[in-house]
This record gives structure tokens, sequence and C-alpha cells, in this order.
């Protein structure tokens, strides 16, 4: 299969449009809590990540502690660890080790799904193009939503701040439906974050996201084990 540039460029379109409208609410979220336009633009161009940026600015917006930053950003992210180590399989053998660390940056959710489906082996301009598209949109939005977040209403942007939110429940229903244990974990942890937010309120807001998705995880993991062939098929 022929993967140049421009396909990885075409095949990246989809997904710059998409993040061009979720991360318009990061970065209306950003400013709302009281960073800067370069600033907001600056968490996505070295992110790339909605999740961990959206709770990274809370944390920030909390005065949370380097401690609670550095153990919320792992936590959330590390599943691109596990993207990472899949998508190395993939790719062919004019890939050097400096190349691998900079498509491992690009890694997320939406690119791993399109360049694991591809047949044969991935190559470099493929890749490059795939990111480089997918990026520009996110940092786009960013920039865009946080600009607009200076000029506009403060009731338009609050209804426009939730489209960062919507994206989480588009995530989380489709397989919530066709996995009681996806459910599950995710009725826990809405469960822990109310308590933590109305009762356990001396708990900062960074330590509350790591107790949250440890204990939704471990729980889950425990009453809902993967089956050894499930693994292997």
């Amino acid at each position: 299969m022929n993967l140049t540039f421009s396909k990885g460029l075409k095949h990246g379109i989809p997904i710059a449009l998409g993040y061009l409208s979720v991360s318009f609410g990061f970065g209306i979220m950003a400013v709302r809590a009281g960073l800067s336009v370069l600033a907001a633009v600056g968490i996505s161009i070295t992110n790339v990540t909605s999740a961990g940026q959206a709770a990274g600015v809370g944390i920030i917006a909390a005065g949370g502690t380097l401690i609670e930053m550095i153990l919320t950003q792992f936590i959330i992210n590390l599943r691109y660890s596990l993207m990472g180590l899949s998508l190395s399989q993939k790719l062919d053998e004019s890939f050097t080790t400096p190349q691998r660390m900079l498509i491992a940056f690009g890694i997320t959710d939406e690119i791993f799904a399109v360049s694991s489906s591809q047949e044969g082996k991935i190559n470099t301009k493929y890749m490059y193009g795939l990111i480089l598209i997918s990026v520009l949109g996110w940092v786009m939005g960013t920039f865009l939503g946080a600009s607009a977040g200076r000029i506009l209403p403060e009731a338009l942007t609050n209804a426009m701040g939730l489209v960062l939110y919507g994206m989480f429940i588009a995530i989380c229903i489709p397989p919530a439906k066709k996995d009681r244990g996806v459910l599950f974990a995710v009725l826990i942890a809405a469960l822990c974050s109310v308590l933590f937010y109305y009762v356990f309120t001396f708990i900062s807001s960074g330590f509350s996201i790591i107790i949250c998705a440890v204990a939704a995880s471990a729980l889950c993991a425990w009453l809902f084990p993967i089956k050894e062939e499930e693994e292997e098929a």
C-alpha cells in the first residue's frame, strides 16, 4: 500500500476538523481559568491530549501542586504508552529512534486508530502527514477558542465551554453501552467525583482526579476481569 505524506494529510483532515471544534472548547476553558491565549496555545502544542489538558487547567486554576499535576497527567495519559507499543509493530524499518520518539509525541486516540487500520507497514511520510494536519487542527482550534473567550459574552462562552465535556460523554457512551465493565467504571468515577466535590472538599481537585481514576479502574479490574481467552482473541 502506497502511504505517502499527502495521503497522511488526507486521512488526517477529518481528525483535524474534529479537533478544531473540541479544542475550541478547551481554549475557552483555558482563558476562563485565567490563562492567556499564548499559554493556552502553548499547552496544546506541547501536550496534544484533551483529557490531560482539561484536567491540567483545572489543577492550575485550583492552585494545585506540581506533584498533583505530574501524577494526574501520568495516570490520564498512560494509555498512550500502550498505544505506542502497539503501533511500533506497524512501523517499517525506515524509522530511526528519534523519529519513533517524534511519532510517539503525536499519538492520540484518533491518530492511533487511523494509522493502525492501514494495511501492512506504515512509513515516516505517512505518519508525519497524519500527525501534522491533526495537531494543526488542535492548535488552531485552541487559538480560536481562547481568542473568542476574550471577546465573546460570558453567557455564550459558558455555553460553548461545554463542547469539551460533550466530547468526553460521546467517547464514554458507545463503549459503555457494549460493556458492563466500562459502564460501571464510568458510574463509579462519576460517583467518586461527586463525593469529592460536595463531601471531601478538603482534597484538592488534582488528587481527586487521581483517586477517582485509580479507584474506578481498580474496582472494575477486580469485578470485571478480562478472561484469558478474550485477551488471546
